[in-house]
């Protein structure tokens, strides 16, 4: 963490330059939103900008982290022996949450899950799953860390871009009987 990032007046710059972009983009897709509106919007100037991010995708990858952070988390959210037919409610609540920013989402996180947040997700969700199998032992820790994180990501963007149809309890459901699914798959040690 440099100098500039553990700084509050920094943060707080962050803050405002990331919230000027969800709102912007709720009214406009990312492509058609300039540094100029944002900063007018966030009430900086232009060379804060370019102080924090390098251009607007790295700001909208920084402002869609907490989706990740959620999708991690939403996935983790159960202890135990995990129940096929019942999704933790943490993960139907991440997909019902998606929609204020679909959009955006859209945008960073291309079909099949690729783009900026796709590698973003790949790679927190791929190291939360390895660790965790590992904690407890079960075989293959890296490849059924890539198997879950592929199709999650893959099956988010997806759902995304209308290449899967479904509410989104339904989405949830399909995805955490696939997970549960691939975690049980008997594999050698």
């Amino acid at each position: 963490m440099t100098a500039a990032q553990g700084d509050p007046r920094a943060a707080r710059t962050r803050a405002k330059l990331r919230q000027a972009l969800l709102d912007e983009c709720t009214q406009r897709p990312l492509a058609e939103v300039s540094v100029a509106a944002l900063v007018r919007r966030a009430g900086i100037g232009r060379a804060t900008f370019y102080l924090h991010y390098t251009d607007l995708e790295a700001l909208a990858v920084d402002a869609c982290a907490d989706v990740v952070s959620d999708a991690v988390d939403a996935l983790h959210a159960w202890r135990g022996t995990p129940d096929i037919a019942a999704p933790p409610p943490a993960l139907t609540a991440f997909f019902i949450g998606l929609a204020p920013h679909a959009g955006l989402y859209r945008q960073l996180l291309r079909p099949g899950g690729a783009g900026p947040l796709g590698q973003v997700l790949h790679a927190d969700l791929r190291a939360r799953s390895r660790t965790e199998r590992s904690l407890v032992g079960a075989p293959q820790p890296d490849l059924i860390a890539s198997a879950v994180t592929a199709v999650f990501a893959g099956v988010l963007a997806d759902w995304l871009h209308g290449l899967i149809e479904g509410a989104p309890a339904e989405i949830a459901q399909w995805v955490w009987r696939l997970l549960v699914t691939l975690h049980r798959m008997p594999l050698p040690s």
